[in-house]
């Protein structure tokens, strides 16, 4: 048997490059929020995730060569990883570490389930007390010297636009919310996290509010936005940074940490310590949500599997997994387990007419979502290979639709189900289901539906089928779009007006008189295409008609084409704090619907 120590010595710094790899991607994205490079900061945060498995095969190629016929020995990999994690032993990153270690040895053996001789199921480190990662400022005078000291600590190369103005804002918002909730007293201090968390064209300072006896979640929204419109008459101020928005309270400042975000660039070497942080803040969240929010979204699927295991542990021996509610997919099975948040999607092996993409298409599709600004509206999915599952958590109309629809993808062992692979996401209620369930009362839910959609566009993505079954509404009333095989890229869609006919056999013609590209997009045909009841299709008409015709689409379109991007606050209008004399041409977060939390 080879020793053991010089192989994991490779695997570690493989993990090492990694790591450097990645701080240093990250660290570019102070730079782009101060330079305005939006496009720099989408690039990087591609860049960013296609680091792992670039790393992963690097390393798995060097140990074909150091193991040669010792490759597959597993006594030699039990001996590797105990000796992998004496090396990573008192390292802040060593549950990254662990997970990388896992993430080269499925890559070997494409184990199924789990194996514990060779991988780390369950983390085998002492785990350290949390050590506080947060900037402390004391309320010793006002609340707006308090909130000055905050901008002046977190100082940028672009100086704040006016941060005095600034401060003041702050310092009404605090205490007209303080009023609101009738807080006594005053504020005692702030605490923040002291990295800055960057996404898109926006910055975040995220911490607590301490105040009269009781505390609360509290993010600072920042914008570098140019310093004057189009027209120089229009604005002359001088530019720079501002606070944008201030969230106050859980509700509020989860919507930053929303499952359906794009990941944040948060430069950090206290992952874990951030972690449950976060987790103080926002207690709601998975563990596993925080990691992935952070770019970490390995060891974020790492925590996934073992909190579905600790689930399945603890489950009801009679709990079973069962068809996920709503119509079915033609591309895709989803299944579900009562009592658990998550679903479980499948590719076909067969899609239904009238689809006509491959499941290499529908992989490349999920890939784009992966690396591309989801805006908060397109759910977060995470692959996962080589699963297995007792038998007996299927029930048997389960079990015998996946043997025959996806057969390739499903094998039924003794007392066992192995899943070759799929997808894992946040459950959310089908939007068709909840407007039948909901009836008028849906109409908050409707109108969201039209953001949604223009919030896509303003990413460049068009969804490509507009059905409500294909759009979800989550727990906090918010609605995103989770069906992915038909979704691309706003500008390779050309959007028209039918043409008029000239004579009455084209008007009775049953089918297209005129001729219809492959990519061509008519949107006034959206509306018979919606499903909605003459009521809610009133409202849907009445706060989103620009969405049934093409110059909505070909403005859009044509703004991606120039590069030019369209700001997406991850936050309602009046949680801005009026700091910007200037107009932005803006698609906005909504009010959270009625009976909901904030998403």
């Amino acid at each position: 048997m080879p020793d053991a120590a010089p192989h994991a010595r490779t695997i570690l710094d493989g993990f090492d490059r990694l790591q450097d790899r990645f701080a240093a991607v990250t660290l570019r994205a102070r730079t782009r929020f101060e330079a305005r490079d939006w496009g720099g900061l989408r690039a990087d945060h591609a860049e960013r995730i296609d680091l792992y498995a670039g790393i992963v095969g690097a390393v798995v190629d060097t140990l074909h060569g150091e193991l040669a016929g010792a490759l597959h020995d597993k006594p030699a990999w039990a001996a590797m990883k105990a000796a992998y994690a004496a090396l990573v032993a008192g390292r802040p990153d060593w549950e990254l570490a662990e997970t990388f270690f896992n993430s080269i040895t499925r890559r070997i053996f494409t184990t199924v389930g789990v194996d514990p001789q060779i991988e780390f199921v369950a983390s085998e480190q002492q785990t350290p007390p949390p050590r506080p990662v947060c900037h402390v400022w004391e309320c010793d005078g006002t609340v707006e010297s308090l909130f000055r000291g905050v901008l002046d600590t977190y100082a940028f190369a672009v100086p704040y636009e006016d941060a005095e103005r600034d401060a003041a804002a702050l310092a009404r918002a605090v205490k007209d919310h303080l009023r609101a909730v009738g807080a006594v007293g005053h504020v005692d201090r702030v605490e923040l996290a002291e990295p800055v968390f960057f996404r898109a064209d926006g910055a975040y300072l995220v911490g607590w509010l301490f105040a009269g006896g009781m505390h609360m979640p509290i993010a600072l929204a920042l914008r570098n936005d140019p310093p004057e419109k189009e027209d120089p008459a229009a604005y002359e101020g001088p530019g720079g940074i501002r606070v944008d928005a201030l969230l106050l309270g859980e509700d509020e400042v989860s919507i930053l940490f929303s499952f359906a975000r794009s990941y944040f660039l948060v430069d950090t070497d206290r992952v874990y310590d951030l972690v449950r942080f976060l987790k103080t803040l926002l207690p709601r969240k998975r563990v596993a949500e925080l990691y992935i929010v952070l770019g970490h979204n390995k060891h974020g699927k790492t925590e996934l599997y073992r909190d579905l295991l600790r689930h399945l542990a603890q489950a009801d021996p009679d709990e079973r997994f069962v068809r996920a509610p709503g119509q079915p997919g033609m591309v895709m099975i989803t299944f579900t387990m009562p009592g658990y948040d998550m679903v479980f999607k499948l590719i076909k092996d067969r899609f239904d007419p009238p689809k006509t993409v491959s499941r290499q298409q529908v992989l490349d599709s999920y890939r784009l979502v992966f690396r591309h600004d989801r805006a908060g509206r397109l759910v977060d999915a995470q692959p996962f290979e080589h699963l297995r599952f007792a038998r007996t958590r299927f029930s048997e109309a389960l079990l015998a639709e996946l043997l025959d629809v996806a057969p390739s993808q499903v094998e039924v062992g003794e007392g066992h189900v192995d899943v070759a692979f799929l997808y894992m996401e946040r459950q959310v209620t089908p939007l068709d289901l909840y407007v039948r369930q909901h009836g008028d009362a849906a109409a908050p839910a409707v109108i969201d539906y039209g953001h949604a959609i223009k919030d896509l566009a303003a990413s460049g993505i068009f969804p490509g089928d507009l059905l409500l079954k294909n759009f979800g509404v989550t727990r906090h009333g918010r609605v995103v779009f989770y069906d992915y095989d038909e979704l691309g890229f706003l500008t390779d869609y050309d959007f028209r007006n039918k043409p008029e006919p000239q004579h009455e056999w084209q008007e009775m013609a049953a089918e297209p008189w005129f001729y219809v590209g492959e990519r061509d997009v008519f949107p006034e045909e959206f509306e018979a295409a919606l499903g909605l009841p003459a009521s809610l299709r009133a409202v849907f008409k009445a706060h989103h008609a620009d969405l049934l015709g093409p110059d909505f689409w070909n403005a859009m379109k044509e703004r991606q084409a120039r590069g030019e991007p369209v700001p997406i606050v991850p936050y309602p209008e009046q949680r801005r704090l009026g700091t910007d004399p200037r107009e932005h041409v803006r698609t906005q977060a909504p009010t959270p619907l009625a009976g909901h939390a904030a998403p």
